[in-house]
């Protein structure tokens, strides 16, 4: 397999096959719980985020699978939930969940503001590309996606993911 996965990343539409960033794996958040609501592990219940005392690791990853299962305001009751606002994971998905659901002006914002906590914040880089292209700004994208590369992220999901929509005008849900 170790062979084949540098010749399956040279074949346009199999980039993906090897990725750094996969997308999340359905758990009993996605399966059972309906809106806003997270798996609790301990209870064996679906609870509100602000009711629990899940960390902030399990209500980012819920926010990212939420997200990832198009359940974009789900994701964004989550992010809601989550203590530290100004953190740039947090800020990265409230843009990601914005720009799925049209906004893309108020995705940029979050996006800014995610890059300004963490200039090597990479995937907030791609999903802003993403959205350029989205948007028609192809220069705008080639811009982060230098940025991804000239921050050690050439070869990553988000340098691929991006590449592959500036390429082919498609983007990713994840």
């Amino acid at each position: 397999m170790r062979i084949l996965i540098p010749f399956l990343m040279a074949i346009p539409g199999v980039a993906f096959a090897a990725s750094d960033d996969p997308p999340p794996k359905p758990t009993n958040t996605t399966k059972s719980c309906e809106g806003a609501k997270v798996w609790d592990p301990a209870t064996q219940q679906c609870v509100t985020p602000k009711d629990a005392s899940l960390d902030s690791d399990i209500l980012y990853d819920a926010a990212r699978e939420l997200a990832y299962a198009g359940r974009f305001d789900d994701a964004q009751g989550v992010l809601a939930a989550m203590a530290d606002q100004a953190d740039d994971r947090v800020l990265t998905y409230w843009g990601f969940t914005h720009r799925k659901l049209g906004n893309l002006e108020l995705a940029n914002v979050f996006y800014e503001q995610a890059i300004a906590q963490n200039p090597d914040n990479i995937l907030a880089r791609s999903y802003m590309g993403q959205g350029f292209v989205e948007e028609g700004r192809l220069d705008d994208a080639i811009a982060q996606w230098h940025e991804i590369k000239d921050r050690d992220g050439t070869g990553s999901w988000a340098e691929a993911s991006l590449r592959e929509a500036i390429r082919t005008g498609t983007t990713y849900s994840y």
